[in-house]
């Protein structure tokens, strides 16, 4: 089950939402129901000094996915890894594409989860799989958005 956090300060009645999303893409994406993840939802300045920290990027981000793949020998549980949303940065581009912020963290957690799975978008053949994968999902989750 996904462990979703929200910082101090953020809406955490949006909760339900992300790990709503995070489960209806492990649910798509065929993984055992003992898969495990965690979803951060925090701001720019924290996604910046990530960003910064671990890629060498010194600018803030919508999301950032830190995959782990590590298996508990005892218990087979799957821990794929830990995905980072800006609040700002999703409201900003809910803002921007005319759509609610609810969609838009839901659409970065799907994108964050496919990337922890292994998904890419470097080349247009990946791409269009991770799109693919992404649309299908965010209509299952009755989500009208399109990837960019």
């Amino acid at each position: 089950m996904p462990l979703i956090e929200i910082s101090d300060g953020l809406p955490s009645a949006l909760e339900p939402l992300l790990q709503r999303a995070a489960q209806a893409t492990l649910v798509q994406q065929q993984q055992p129901p003992q898969t495990k993840l965690t979803v951060m939802l925090s701001d720019d300045r924290q996604l910046q000094e990530l960003n910064r920290q671990f890629l060498g990027i010194d600018a803030p981000t919508d999301v950032l996915s830190f995959p782990a793949l590590e298996v508990d020998p005892e218990t087979g549980e799957t821990y794929l890894g830990d995905i980072a949303i800006s609040y700002e940065r999703a409201l900003a581009q809910a803002h921007t594409g005319g759509h609610a912020v609810e969609d838009e963290l839901q659409l970065l957690v799907v994108h964050g989860v496919l990337h922890l799975l292994g998904y890419d978008h470097a080349d247009p053949q990946a791409k269009e799989a991770m799109w693919s994968a992404q649309s299908s999902i965010l209509n299952a989750l009755g989500i009208p958005l399109a990837p960019p």
